[in-house]
């Protein structure tokens, strides 16, 4: 006995495609579905506006035909980290760049003493570390 005959299968179409969104999530306000894109193609110009807080973005394409309303958002959030940058660099504080400014050095003079107790000229050339002293006694 033989095997019964596979019925063929028509081909298919190609896949559709799902077209890419047009309204997006706002940076400012933070409200799902609230930025809305539209293109003008013949111009090159797209626009960007929130419903909610009303942030508008205007940007000009060179690729007339190539641009996607994903395109001009993610140019719009670029511009807003720009913008963040440079304030952020405006406002930090920078750094003195003279001596009169710099921390010095503590000096050595003092160490060893109890706190308010002063350095005198006697005090100069006292070792308090007998460790550092050369003429330790050594008990036999």
């Amino acid at each position: 006995m033989g095997k019964r005959k596979a019925k063929a299968r028509k081909p298919t179409g190609p896949k559709k495609r799902e077209p890419l969104s047009t309204s997006f999530k706002c940076v400012f306000c933070n409200n799902e579905n609230s930025v809305t894109v539209s293109l003008d193609k013949k111009n090159g110009i797209g626009t960007l506006s929130c419903r909610g807080c009303g942030q508008n973005f205007q940007s000009k394409s060179m690729m007339k035909g190539l641009m996607q309303p994903v395109d001009i958002y993610y140019e719009w959030i670029d511009a807003c980290d720009e913008v963040a940058k440079t304030e952020a660099a405006a406002s930090a504080p920078t750094q003195p760049n003279s001596a009169y400014h710099r921390p010095q050095p503590a000096s050595n003079a003092g160490q060893g003493l109890v706190p308010g107790d002063k350095y005198t000229d006697e005090d100069d050339g006292f070792i308090d570390d007998e460790d550092a002293d050369g003429e330790v006694d050594f008990a036999d």
